[in-house]
């Protein structure tokens, strides 16, 4: 029996193995569109394939986190998606439906090195973004700036604020920070005095819906001041040449907690490969880099950011973060929405 040449026997092994060899696992990734899938496909996804040339991550894009979670539940049966990132409050929903897996250390390695913000005991994920709310103004048009939430009461603002109403977060996290700096007893009372305090800075408020967003409505001049999400703010204030301002509230701020999630019952290997872009995620290069392109606050502890993002975060000010107990919070948001429809919508009208 003749052999067969070298070259031509490999070629023939090489073919034979290639299915497996190559084969290559597609996981799909649900989290925000817009501007955070653009840097988020950048600082995290693209150079997390370039390392692991073996997964493919596809990025289903929606706009918020419920529709996340209404698209995760129609899939429950037979998941599509396999890492979802996602609001906490949602994540807790989305746990307590049995769609995401409870993560720990043993799972995703890196989840040890995030800070204690980032951890909570009756939610599947982990914490993968730090934002926070800014007061915002048009530095062409506000020569005093803002320096305080009272300061949206001004008569000099009138209908010249705007920013997102409850039940979005923007709005609902200006309630708690009013209550706290009030002298509210929070939860327990309901936000009374946070309530009281949004009474005054009602009449001055141009839309609580602004459209498309905040920030170009600050910057065309419409509204002169708002508040609006960190990132989301500095990202605008390079782009508008530092024509957006944005200032941490002396009130206070709170942190907004976008958590990363493993979806439950998808197939073994894609899990696998889904965790391990998890915990490539949670890294600290991985959080430092897109720290300094977005400007969320890293969940990691490790994560060294460069001092000129770092002053664009709240990391240095820390003390101004006032905690919050979103999952408790959950459980209270209807009646603050009555509250907010009956006291403060009225008075803007």
């Amino acid at each position: 029996m003749k052999r067969l040449p070298i070259a031509f026997a490999f070629l023939v092994a090489l073919s034979l193995a290639a299915p497996h060899a190559f084969a290559q696992q597609t996981i799909t990734l649900i989290a925000y569109g817009g501007l955070f899938q653009e840097r988020y496909t950048k600082s995290v996804i693209e150079p997390f394939q370039a390392g692991n040339p073996g997964i493919s991550v596809n990025y289903f894009a929606l706009p918020t986190s419920g529709q996340m979670l209404g698209t995760l539940r129609a899939q429950k049966a037979a998941p599509q998606s396999d890492v979802a990132i996602l609001d906490v409050t949602v994540s807790k929903a989305g746990t307590d439906d049995g769609i995401f897996v409870k993560l720990d250390d043993k799972l995703v390695p890196n989840i040890a090195r995030l800070r204690p913000e980032a951890r909570f005991p009756d939610v599947g994920g982990v914490g993968v973004t730090f934002d926070n709310f800014m007061i915002i103004y048009n530095s062409e048009l506000v020569k005093t700036p803002p320096t305080s939430l009272k300061d949206l009461a001004s008569p000099q603002f009138k209908n010249k604020v705007s920013f997102t109403g409850m039940p979005d977060l923007i709005g609902l996290s200006a309630i708690i920070v009013m209550d706290k700096a009030a002298g509210g007893s929070g939860l327990s009372g309901r936000f009374e005095k946070g309530f009281a305090e949004m009474e005054a800075v009602a009449p001055n408020i141009l839309t609580w819906e602004p459209q498309p967003e905040i920030y170009p409505l600050i910057v065309s001049g419409q509204a002169h001041v708002g508040i609006g999400w960190n990132a989301r703010s500095q990202f605008n204030s390079n782009l508008s040449a530092g024509k957006l301002k944005a200032v941490i509230p002396s009130e206070g701020t709170v942190f907004q907690i976008n958590t990363i999630n493993l979806v439950a019952n998808t197939s073994p290997d894609r899990a696998e490969a889904a965790k391990k872009f998890i915990n490539y995620a949670l890294s600290a290069e991985t959080q430092k880099r897109f720290s300094e392109d977005m400007f969320y606050a890293p969940t990691n502890a490790d994560a060294q950011i460069e001092s000129s993002a770092a002053e664009r975060t709240a990391l240095r000010q820390m003390d101004k973060v006032v905690p919050v107990d979103w999952i408790a919070l959950a459980k209270v948001r209807d009646v603050m929405m009555d509250q907010w429809r009956r006291r403060i919508l009225p008075l803007s009208r």
